[in-house]
């Protein structure tokens, strides 16, 4: 049986080779005779493909001293209140940009602690685009944005250049391009993008900005637990930082972030060319915004909606409804997605085309 070209926009698409190493791995790991989510999170097994991880995202982001990598539960709509706990004051004040539902709810869960400015925002377009031009108030603890978004298919070409630390969610594109670690406090993105399956979630963090907001953290939500207790004060999310790990090596297999970048860029030009040189389909984002990741797109005549619909599903392409906030399409083109399944997709918008006459 063939794979269908799974474009879902997350849990997603995983390379074939992790999911058959992780399905070893869940009846035999290492040879024990005991699945890896049998086995002690304190054995020497497990602590070695938590550490492995740990190194793989230090050599494939280029991690530089000073900056600790952490695996941890409870996605990044945790880490929208551990970022505010940990680097904003109580009553503080923070920058924030909205660009979506993610952002948001980011800006939501720092109001809790402070105050959460928002200091530019594309709401006023259904967040079809990126905001520039914005002032960043010097007196702010910190700036947060989320750098792709995954519903509404926008994505920072380029970061914005700040005298406060940068703090940034990075959930739907980490790994899918080169990026400089040092320009951030503290980076972090749920794994059911570009690296693993749903349930553990990434932590770059500068161990030397932590410490200084004279917040009480409660102990699960302060960095400097986890950095003490290297990511396992609790039970870690074994399965998913295993199979992170697999996915990571697999990156680092291929050509690592470079080689990634360009094959993304590939399918997104793909993707983003038919759908501006096809009549029946138009984009729904600003072209300078576009993200690699998730392009979203919607038919110019809403009524042939069932009949394209049949075409996609028949030819095995699964995953490309839009979010139910906003309909239409989105094609999310993670690192697994392979570039053919790219041209499948493409195949059956010429095909509808034609048949359209």
């Amino acid at each position: 049986m063939s794979k269908v070209h799974n474009f879902s926009a997350g849990p997603c698409i995983l390379p074939q080779e992790v999911l058959q190493e992780a399905s070893k791995a869940v009846l035999n790991f290492n040879n024990l005779d005991l699945s890896l989510i049998e086995i002690s999170h304190r054995s020497k097994d497990f602590v070695e493909v938590m550490e492995k991880a740990r190194s793989l995202v230090k050599e494939l982001l280029g991690v530089p001293e000073g900056y600790q990598v952490l695996f941890l539960q409870g996605g990044a709509s945790l880490g929208f209140l551990m970022a505010a706990y940990n680097f904003l004051p109580e009553g503080g004040k923070a920058a924030y940009i909205n660009t979506g539902t993610w952002a948001s709810k980011a800006i939501k869960e720092a109001n809790r602690i402070g105050q959460a400015e928002v200091i530019a925002s594309s709401e006023d377009k259904n967040f079809s685009y990126i905001p520039k031009g914005f002032g960043i108030p010097n007196d702010a603890s910190y700036l947060h944005f989320t750098s792709n978004n995954t519903i509404f298919g926008t994505q920072f070409k380029q970061f914005p250049v700040s005298r406060v630390p940068l703090l940034c969610d990075m959930s739907s594109d980490i790994f899918s391009k080169k990026i400089n670690v040092s320009d951030f406090d503290l980076i972090y993105a749920g794994a059911q993008k570009n690296m693993g399956p749903a349930g553990t979630t990434l932590y770059i963090v500068k161990e030397s900005a932590l410490g200084k907001t004279g917040n009480n953290i409660p102990a699960m939500l302060d960095f400097k637990t986890h950095i003490a207790k290297d990511s396992m004060f609790n039970t870690p999310p074994v399965f998913p930082v295993y199979v992170s790990m697999l996915t990571l090596q697999w990156l680092k297999d291929n050509g690592g972030v470079e080689w990634i970048e360009g094959v993304n860029q590939q399918k997104a030009d793909a993707i983003y060319n038919e759908i501006d040189r096809n009549p029946l389909f138009k984009g729904v984002t600003a072209v300078e915004d576009r993200s690699i990741m998730n392009a979203t797109f919607v038919l110019n005549d809403e009524s042939h909606t069932e009949e394209f619909n049949k075409m996609w599903k028949d030819a095995g392409i699964s995953g490309i409804n839009g979010h139910r906030s906003v309909g239409g399409y989105r094609a999310s083109m993670y690192n697994a997605l392979p570039l053919s399944s790219v041209e499948a997709l493409v195949d059956v918008m010429q095909e509808f085309e034609r048949s359209k006459g």
